[in-house]
């Protein structure tokens, strides 16, 4: 255990003297935060249950206890992730040496490239294990779902960035209120789902909120990155974020969950509702108001050095999380049952059971992420041929995952 101590504090001081002066601490930490809380939700409050045949199903806890809800208040940060990330845009921009369009595109292949090797891995994944290790076709399906369903929050993402430059545009003109057009679109258009004339509203008007949902913190991101928000603006945030959430929530019914539940009729994440936006208005008030303690709490090497961790591998924690789950629960499922891992997650003890494996999903995710993270470098050495493949793959996985064949 010393030698590993020791290991592990030379690694940090090691990172530590590589940190240019200044870098931005808590931006970074705040991203880190933000990605983090994507396993640790989807671990926590997803589960399989087992058919008579052996194979899963997606399952939540959530279905049983309700009184779980506020768990995914502090585990939905996507809200932090599109703050930071609209502010570490803005400040890339502004560096930029070539055109805006050379800049978007290497903001873009940096997006693209985990996605494409997740996709392609997963595609010739599927037939490996249906034909040579005879997994049922219901577990395969499941798996993919579960792999692909992080993944469009890169395609939001990849709009929002590039949205960037008519961002810039808005907060230099409107400061932070430049973000108010979209919490306005958000509300109208949940007026019309959810208000009186719900019956006579089509279905595919939800999708209208997708955009401006989610641009919401990229655009307050960008104001922040900007110098247009202040301290009095941040505390305004927090407090009519929090405010709005809590009418939403005992005025006017929202579903109290962040993430959707299996049989419930409307859902806050896809796409988003206006209480996402209550939600990341308050953590974005309270990411601005604490920036700088946090930027001093991570002088310390021993904290400072794992946050770098996580940015240089975000795209891969991103993207292979769920495999590493999928790693324990498709070989549980030929034992049976397992507690908290493959079996109904109805009680206490599959809860219990669950954080108990939470340790196992990450260690698997970093075994995972020692091949995976080359996926995030540029491909220097990938011909056009090994390139169109990895497409091709990519594209017939996102059909099966997608139930399209």
């Amino acid at each position: 255990m010393s030698a590993l101590a020791t290991l592990a504090r030379r690694t940090a001081r090691t990172i530590e003297a590589g940190t240019p002066a200044h870098r931005d601490r808590s931006i970074d930490g705040l991203r880190a935060l933000a990605l983090l809380a994507v396993p640790t939700g989807h671990w926590l409050l997803g589960g399989f249950t087992r058919s008579a045949d052996g194979a899963i199903h997606n399952a939540s806890p959530l279905s049983g206890f309700a009184g779980l809800a506020p768990v995914s208040w502090v585990l939905q940060m996507l809200g932090i992730f599109f703050l930071v990330g609209g502010y570490a845009s803005v400040l890339s921009y502004r560096r930029r040496k070539g055109s805006t369009r050379a800049w978007l595109g290497g903001r873009l292949a940096r997006l693209g490239r985990p996605v494409l090797g997740v996709t392609a891995v997963w595609a010739g994944l599927l037939p490996l294990l249906r034909f040579g290790f005879d997994v049922p076709v219901d577990t395969l399906r499941t798996a993919s779902t579960l792999v692909i369903q992080p993944l469009w929050f890169v395609g939001v993402y990849t709009v929002v960035t590039a949205l960037t430059p008519l961002c810039v545009r808005a907060s230099r003109r409107l400061g932070v209120w430049a973000a108010a057009p979209l919490l306005g679109s958000v509300a109208l258009v949940d007026f019309l789902r959810y208000g009186p004339y719900a019956d006579a509203v089509p279905s595919w008007l939800s999708l209208l909120n997708i955009l401006p949902g989610w641009l919401f913190a990229y655009q307050l991101g960008v104001s922040w990155g900007e110098g247009r928000v202040t301290r009095r603006h941040a505390r305004a945030l927090l407090a009519g974020g929090a405010v709005l959430f809590a009418v939403l929530l005992l005025v006017f019914g929202y579903p109290a969950s962040m993430v959707g539940v299996p049989g419930e009729a409307r859902t806050n994440s896809h796409p988003p509702s206006l209480l996402v936006l209550a939600l990341a208005a308050a953590q974005s008030g309270a990411a601005i108001l604490l920036r700088d303690r946090l930027g001093r709490l991570l002088r310390r090497p021993a904290l400072w050095a794992p946050v770098v961790v996580v940015n240089l591998s975000a795209m891969t924690i991103l993207c292979w999380h769920q495999t590493a789950m999928l790693a324990a629960a498709v070989p549980a499922a030929y034992l049976g049952e397992v507690p908290g891992l493959v079996g109904a997650p109805d009680s206490v003890g599959w809860i219990l059971a669950r954080l108990a494996w939470m340790p196992v999903f990450a260690g698997l995710l970093v075994l995972i992420g020692r091949y995976a993270r080359g996926f995030e470098s540029p491909w220097a050495k990938t011909g056009p041929g090994r390139r169109t493949l990895a497409g091709l793959l990519a594209a017939g996985f996102a059909v099966f995952a997608l139930g399209l064949a």
